[in-house]
């Protein structure tokens, strides 16, 4: 029980119970929020007739695949296909015991913090426990008796190996700045309000805007982790009909269709408590307090930590629905190379960059204001690098086929030659539509050759 603290073991469980509630909670809301949210975007109503507001539709659908008819197809690893969803789903809510909802509080009498538990290394548990929900998508893939299963667990295993990656590099530059991996140190050191002229209006140092980098390449590393458009390669459903979910229905599907909303607030959980505050009210909250903290002091303590941080956290599951509402999916070979070509070496230059400024000032051979203008020349070259590119690879684009060697045969291909079938590439043609094409080029060849009449027209 030391790990946490001197807390009573009822308000342990209190906290349990009430973490379990508010997941459930906001993941029903999130469906709803979802839904309403393209439709406005596509300029339709969403659910609107079943409870108020339409909020009863998520909680029907919810309760339908509790309910709904669940089997395991005949071929399947009965172990492992039952046990791939538990994973997943369980390592949706353990992420949540290290995320502080709020600072200290009184509950029933005891002061606390509204936090399930803290340790020196809490973002590294956060991150050890979403590689471990991973492995219920790869289980899930091979555990099934579908292809398509397969290549969304295959798929699955490239997309986290290459994303979490990145998403952990850009949380080594937050490591180097608040000199802590609990995620309650690096709440607080946000805190801090800049300082020099601005220093009369209390912006607080977000590290959002101390290390805009990280959280940009964190934000699109959050979307791939969670399998969102436009990066869902590992259900889409024009290439892999469900991915590593065709086999799965019922309660089964529920648990995993629960883990992904679940996740998706993890990861906004994360970058809020990182880069965004935590639980800490935004600006101009704190300048507004500070015209009379006696009596404003509220605005920004106890239980108001639980509403903002809880804000915060819709702005980005907003965020999540906007990009699902308005961009295309990527490419598979795109996304790879986004990952690998792109925001690994980013991230990887900014960490340098970062360790660099502050073994300078920790030597006291560089002024905070020195370094922020220095970090604003390397972040203005990196997009001019980014840009420059991009243009190029434009221009790749725009090269003659013939410039380029093949990465494949064209011509008549046989799908099931590797003995399970694979989709042709572009300029190869199935044995089936061979015979197709020659007698549509022979047409094309002849185009003033009229067709002899049929007995019936004679």
């Amino acid at each position: 029980m030391t790990v946490f603290g001197s807390d009573p073991w009822w308000i342990v469980l209190i906290k349990v119970v009430f973490v379990f509630v508010f997941l459930l909670a906001i993941t029903i809301f999130n469906v709803w929020y979802e839904r309403r949210l393209v439709g406005k975007m596509q300029q339709r109503k969403g659910p609107i007739m079943n409870g108020p507001f339409g909020l009863g539709q998520a909680l029907a659908d919810g309760l339908k695949l509790m309910f709904k008819e669940d089997f395991r197809p005949t071929g399947t690893d009965k172990w492992v296909f039952n046990i791939a969803p538990l994973l997943t789903g369980i390592a949706a809510f353990t992420g949540w015991s290290v995320i502080p909802l709020a600072g200290e509080v009184n509950m029933f009498g005891v002061q606390t913090r509204l936090q399930l538990t803290d340790m020196p290394v809490a973002v590294l548990f956060i991150l050890a426990i979403a590689s471990v929900g991973i492995y219920g998508i790869v289980l899930a893939g091979w555990a099934s008796t579908s292809t398509y299963s397969l290549l969304g667990g295959i798929r699955s295993t490239a997309q986290m190996i290459s994303y979490e990656i990145s998403m952990g590099l850009a949380l080594v530059a937050v490591f180097l700045t608040a000199s802590s991996m609990s995620t309650i140190d690096i709440v607080e050191s946000q805190a801090t309000t800049f300082g020099g002229p601005v220093s009369f209006l209390h912006i607080p140092q977000w590290y959002a805007l101390l290390l805009i980098p990280s959280a940009v390449v964190y934000c699109i590393a959050m979307v791939a982790e969670t399998n969102r458009a436009p990066f869902d390669l590992v259900e889409c459903e024009q290439e892999l009909v469900s991915g590593f979910l065709t086999d799965y229905s019922g309660f089964r599907y529920a648990i995993y269709f629960l883990a992904e909303y679940i996740n998706m607030a993890t990861v906004s959980a994360v970058a809020t408590t990182l880069f965004f505050g935590g639980y800490r009210a935004p600006w101009p909250i704190p300048w507004i307090i500070s015209i009379n903290p006696s009596a404003l002091s509220w605005l920004d303590s106890g239980w108001m930590g639980l509403f903002w941080f809880t804000v915060k956290l819709l702005i980005f599951i907003g965020l999540f629905v906007w990009l699902r509402g308005t961009l295309p999916r990527f490419r598979y070979d795109q996304f790879m190379d986004l990952g690998w070509k792109v925001l690994i070496p980013v991230s990887v230059a900014w960490i340098v960059l970062v360790s660099g400024v502050r073994v300078l000032q920790s030597h006291n051979v560089l002024s905070p204001a020195v370094a922020g203008g220095g970090v604003a020349v390397v972040l203005v070259l990196l997009l001019a690098y980014l840009a420059w590119d991009w243009r190029r690879g434009g221009d790749d684009e725009e090269l003659s086929e013939t410039s380029r060697t093949p990465l494949y045969e064209t011509g008549e291909f046989d799908p099931f030659a590797g003995g399970y079938p694979v989709p042709p590439m572009p300029g190869q043609v199935l044995p089936e539509l061979v015979g197709v094409l020659r007698a549509s080029a022979t047409e094309a060849a002849a185009p003033d050759s009229v067709p002899e009449p049929d007995k019936e027209d004679a």
